[in-house]
């Protein structure tokens, strides 16, 4: 037997054994357990949070392994569905609060790094366009966890999600989403309940993707945030049992690192969408400001070529 096996086997008589000694204190429905020499076996049932142990002497009994406790009434309420990737998509932008303290975890609420590993490219502008998540680079297989206690709100394919390629995005209780992006595989299904550290997928490079990655996003009432506020992902550590999200933190601009003032100066920037015959001398006079002054928030120079559908920061 390999000693990863033999530990888990121990680890297992371990805490049936445990269960069978402290069966004396059960009603005496359950009497017949206190009776169990030792567990032998386990069975898996329909529920994935209840076992069935097979005892020595012929019989069994139930296993409860620890239901989620989680409140799906509320989850269920509000924009739930699972045909949709974005389920807020049409959620009043004025009903979002300028800031709320959401509670992460606690004593009831569990966390759970997705993946651990170093971020190379974060939330921020790439190549001219939104990258609205944190991409963690994994191999091809690895195991990727579900970060919070949750209902699976939507399960998706390449085919289905585009950019995405395969998708599971997860509702949390305190409001937020969370996107797990270009899995090789989903091992999960929609409005099943997760606890933290669930199994919901497996590390891949399938949509828009230049390499095995996960591509991870937060979002709260559809809008898009910095998950590196949340997480540290090089140690896996959550940031802190409480987030206070601001409504400038939403910008692409802002992210995790920066002051608040910086924060919300990046918030209030101006940004154009290139359109056909868009030049920076166009833009400068379109904006009021100067070309060299447009160069230097963008980090390029006076003869980069505009493309159409890239967004330039132009005040």
């Amino acid at each position: 037997m390999k000693p990863n096996l033999k530990l888990a086997y121990i680890a297992l008589f371990i805490i049936l054994s445990s269960l069978v000694a402290r069966a004396q204190d059960l009603p005496a429905a359950s009497d017949s357990i206190a009776r169990l020499r030792a567990p032998m076996d386990t069975l898996d049932t329909h529920d994935k949070y209840t076992r069935v142990i097979l005892f020595d002497d012929n019989t069994w009994a139930f296993l409860d392994l620890g239901h989620p406790k989680i409140d799906t009434a509320a989850l269920y309420d509000e924009y739930w569905t699972t045909s949709e990737i974005h389920a807020y998509r049409l959620y009043p932008a004025d009903l979002i609060p300028d800031e709320i303290d959401l509670l992460l975890a606690d004593s009831l609420n569990h966390y759970c790094p997705p993946i651990q590993g170093k971020v190379y490219s974060g939330y921020k502008v790439r190549r001219g366009s939104s990258h609205q998540g944190t991409d963690i680079p994994l191999a091809v297989g690895d195991t990727i966890r579900a970060a919070f206690d949750g209902v699976v709100r939507y399960v998706g394919t390449t085919k289905q999600t585009g950019g995405y390629g395969n998708l599971v995005v997860i509702r949390h209780s305190n409001g937020l989403e969370t996107y797990y992006g270009h899995l090789s595989k989903t091992l999960c299904e929609p409005n099943e309940a997760v606890k933290a550290g669930d199994v919901i997928g497996l590390g891949g490079s399938t949509g828009r993707s230049t390499g095995p990655h996960l591509h991870f996003e937060t979002r709260y009432k559809g809008q898009t945030f910095d998950s590196e506020r949340v997480i540290d992902f090089e140690t896996g550590a959550l940031r802190d049992s409480v987030l206070t999200l601001k409504k400038h933190y939403y910008s692409i601009y802002s992210h995790y690192g920066q002051t608040e003032e910086e924060s919300q100066a990046a918030s209030d920037r101006i940004v154009h969408t290139i359109r056909s015959g868009d030049t920076l001398s166009g833009l400068a006079r379109k904006y009021g400001t100067t070309v060299s002054a447009i160069c230097k928030l963008n980090n390029i120079s006076a003869n980069k070529t505009l493309r159409i559908g890239e967004h330039i920061i132009v005040r």
